[in-house]
């Protein structure tokens, strides 16, 4: 429930090469479970853990996050790390968008369990959480594992971080390319004008 009025928005970023199933349904489960009033999907610009990795140039990913999705009224596709040049930072993201959706304006970053155990090396990681919360999406029965890992925070962490429990997705960007590459079916891994979009442009065959 608002209280006084205040912005409940969701942030997902990712590098979404290709966006899936997976990802849409994350974003869906976290902003009912927390009342959201937006999800801000957000394609990486040059993440600085893929910088030795290939990655998909940015128009096509962009591209087939907002084909994604459209459909949703509430998720919402915002290039602004794609047009920001240099390393995307999820600090220098988050104080955009706080910038942006101004004060009164709670922010939750949507992510899994490996992201949380790997949180204190981002960069500004304890400022990060002083601007944003958490909700780290576990798999059920897998609860448990992730508390003993978040106790092991922080205490002013620990308030900023949240499990929510919810069935495996297990869809894999990095799959998915594969499968495309070996001429298999990516058909319900994806939504259908993605997939399209793949095969139209001739994405992931290289």
């Amino acid at each position: 429930m608002k209280q006084h009025g205040r912005k409940k928005i969701g942030v997902m970023g990712g590098t979404f090469d290709p966006i899936h199933i997976g990802h849409l349904a994350t974003a869906e489960i976290v902003r009912m479970a927390y009342r959201l009033d937006q999800v801000l999907f957000i394609p990486n610009g040059l993440p600085p853990h893929k910088q030795d990795m290939q990655v998909t140039p940015a128009v096509h990913r962009y591209i087939m996050t907002l084909m994604a999705t459209c459909s949703n009224p509430y998720f919402l596709v915002v290039p602004m790390e794609i047009e920001r040049p240099g390393l995307s930072y999820t600090i220098d993201t988050v104080k955009k968008v706080l910038a942006e959706y101004g004060p009164e304006t709670d922010l939750y970053c949507i992510t899994g369990f490996d992201a949380i155990l790997d949180l204190f090396t981002w960069k500004d990681a304890i400022q990060l959480l002083q601007l944003c919360q958490f909700v780290a999406v576990a798999r059920l029965g897998y609860e448990s594992r992730m508390i003993e890992k978040i106790d092991a925070f922080p205490l002013e962490a620990k308030h900023r971080i949240h499990i929510l429990t919810a069935p495996r997705i297990d869809i894999s960007a990095t799959d998915i390319r594969q499968r495309v590459r070996q001429g298999g079916s990516i058909r319900y891994l994806v939504p259908e004008t993605v997939e399209q979009y793949i095969y139209k442009e001739r994405l992931y065959l290289d």
